[in-house]
């Protein structure tokens, strides 16, 4: 197993240094990320509102149950049927603690469902953050390319040629700053 997680470890070392150096690409993938974990939660509240009914359906059937058995505990105490109505007293009681079971695993299904959408509108805003911070490097990148553009005089002249471009420092400072943001993003969403 070794040289796989060597190979496995160099893979993943390529991979971070070129996302480093393609941070767009960085965000892109964080972004996707996050939509896989949204659908990932959309499917987990689904299947916990399933099983919150599930739970609530298995309740009334007990409470269905128990009221037949508090009947027939009555109807035997009243034909002077002792040994029946003890019987019928410990099968009502063997019902509520299991009502009261699945009561608790329903509130516990509950408070995951809570949590869940507590989740979901976190990774929600995360990804929303992400966005945005995607469309400000893309217009950081199309301001960059376009402050690049020649102005000229005619050519056919045998004028010099005039070139500006896009102050280096500005750049350098614009790339930091969008770095720093991305950044702190990305340590809001392991947070």
């Amino acid at each position: 197993m070794g040289l796989f997680d060597d190979i496995n470890q160099f893979l993943e070392e390529r991979l971070d240094e070129f996302l480093q150096n393609n941070p767009h690409l960085e965000l892109q993938a964080l972004e996707e990320q996050l939509r896989e974990q949204e659908q990932d939660t959309t499917k987990l509240i689904s299947r916990l509102q399933l099983e919150e009914k599930s739970l609530q359906d298995q309740i009334l059937a007990i409470a269905n149950d128990i009221q037949t058995w508090h009947g027939r505990i009555d109807k035997a105490e009243k034909a002077n049927r002792q040994d029946l109505a003890s019987a019928a007293r410990e099968r009502e009681a063997e019902l509520l603690r299991q009502g009261n079971q699945i009561w608790g695993q329903m509130q516990g299904v509950k408070q995951r469902i809570t949590q869940a959408k507590e989740l979901l509108l976190q990774v929600k805003q995360k990804r929303q953050e992400v966005k945005q911070s995607t469309s400000a490097q893309a217009n950081f990148t199309s301001t960059i390319n376009s402050s690049s553009d020649t102005i000229g005089w005619d050519r056919g002249a045998n004028s010099p040629q005039y070139h500006r471009s896009a102050d280096p420092l500005e750049a350098e400072f614009q790339k930091w700053e969008v770095d720093e943001e991305l950044e702190q993003i990305k340590k809001n969403i392991n947070q």
